[in-house]
């Protein structure tokens, strides 16, 4: 028997079959035998879901076969490509072609249907997640058929299914609206609490993007800001190699876990860890294509809590976090991720019809976070906030539903297209209710 577990091994599902689609045609067949025999069917994405939305309980399909790049619409300034393709494979066939997308998150190792069916973001920009980049998909639904979806095209299929949880159909491609491929600058600068939370909206409006974390127990921040340069690709001061090698990959991995490795063993040492960390810091600047600023590799596993909330009151909630942690036992080596999305329009969106601050918190996989994100979760829902659907989190569809003004329009939707519950899991259940 095949097992399926996500990357954080938080989650495991043991499927019936696990079928590898080469095509539509055989996405719609699998779809239709599932339904003939009464099981349900999940296409999966490569895991880093840290919640059970991908779990598959009957029929799983792989996704392995549905990669690449389908079409390039220079006019139109968009690209369409297999929804099974890998975040990392797109940006580089981007690149090639001299386009990139506008926003992305700091890893790249998703498909494209998993990072846009669980809200996959970045920070600033004109739009921040994945989803909110898509401007056609198509998908095959409950009775085995194909629907396209664009603004024009089945509009209220398109607004929800670019986030659809994988509960409305199998995306089976997806057209991003993409840009001239160019040149990011990153600025990153340590910074005291103090300062860095009073120039918040300083920096957010200054810049076209930035990212703030926090190192539990001290008053160290790095302040990370990235604009668009009016240059070439070719014309970037990139990181040299052994800069990238030491900072990217030897401190932000190989150093990084066994600090927590250590912390783990000796959690008394974990504020000063962390002081140590925030010191030594370095302000530094560097230039690349978009894709190489905005993504990095990531080696240590960890388990992560996200929130969306209203801009105007996420700062006051990572204070009262502060406060929190400051008067507990927890020992948490993981900085605390600050960043900045505009609103969207999407259905589900956690950043739909309002700016948004999003406060990631985490912990390694040998850290139980029950108690840590327990105690933060009061806090956040307090403030409005809505859970990132990808990341761990305790909402239900009773408390989620006044979370969201059109969460009705979405219920009514999944009724329409999978009324027999053929993709739904155990996730599902939970946080839309059957």
């Amino acid at each position: 028997m095949t097992q399926w577990r996500n990357w954080s091994g938080l989650e495991s599902s043991d499927p019936a079959d696990v079928v590898t689609p080469a095509s539509v045609a055989e996405v719609e067949a699998a779809v239709t035998d599932a339904a003939e025999r009464g099981s349900t069917v999940k296409m999966v994405g490569t895991g880093h879901s840290f919640t059970g939305i991908a779990a598959p309980e009957g029929v799983m399909l792989s996704p392995a076969a549905l990669s690449g790049i389908l079409a390039v619409d220079r006019d139109a300034m968009t690209v369409t490509a297999l929804a099974g393709t890998p975040l990392y494979v797109l940006n580089s066939e981007l690149a090639r072609l001299g386009l990139s997308l506008h926003n992305m998150g700091d890893i790249a190792e998703q498909t494209l249907a998993g990072a846009t069916s669980t809200g996959t973001h970045g920070t600033g920009g004109i739009k921040a997640s994945l989803s909110a980049q898509v401007s056609g998909l198509e998908m095959v639904v409950g009775d085995g058929t194909l629907v396209r979806a664009s603004r024009d095209e089945n509009p209220d299929v398109f607004a929800a299914a670019r986030l659809g949880l994988g509960a409305l159909g199998v995306l089976t491609s997806l057209t991003f609206d993409v840009e001239p491929l160019g040149v990011l600058e990153a600025h990153e600068q340590p910074m005291l609490w103090d300062e860095a939370l009073a120039r918040y909206d300083e920096f957010v409006d200054a810049n076209h993007h930035c990212d703030m974390y926090w190192f539990p127990h001290t008053d160290r921040m790095q302040v990370k800001v990235n604009n668009r340069l009016d240059l070439e690709p070719d014309e970037a001061e990139p990181l040299s190699r052994f800069r990238a090698w030491l900072d990217d990959d030897f401190l932000s991995n190989t150093a990084f876990a066994g600090v927590n490795a250590l912390g783990n063993r000796a959690p008394g040492l974990v504020p000063r860890l962390n002081e140590l960390s925030g010191r030594l810091l370095s302000e530094r600047t560097y230039s690349d294509v978009p894709h190489r600023i905005f993504t990095s590799p990531r080696r240590v596993v960890f388990r992560e809590m996200e929130y969306a909330l209203p801009r105007e009151t996420g700062l006051a909630a990572l204070r009262e976090v502060r406060r929190l942690i400051d008067a507990s036992d927890w020992r948490i080596s993981f900085p605390v991720e600050v960043r900045m999305t505009p609103a969207d329009d999407l259905t589900l969106g956690t950043s739909s019809g309002r700016d948004s601050i999003y406060l990631a918190f985490h912990v390694n996989r040998r850290t139980d976070h029950t108690a840590y994100f327990g105690g933060v979760e009061e806090i956040l829902r307090a403030h409005d906030g809505r859970p990132h659907w990808g990341k761990v989190h305790t909402r239900t569809a009773d408390d989620l539903a006044p979370a969201y003004p059109r969460w009705q329009e979405f219920l009514d939707l999944r009724d329409r297209l999978d009324p027999d519950r053929l993709f739904t899991n155990t996730y599902l259940r939970r946080v839309l209710g059957d």
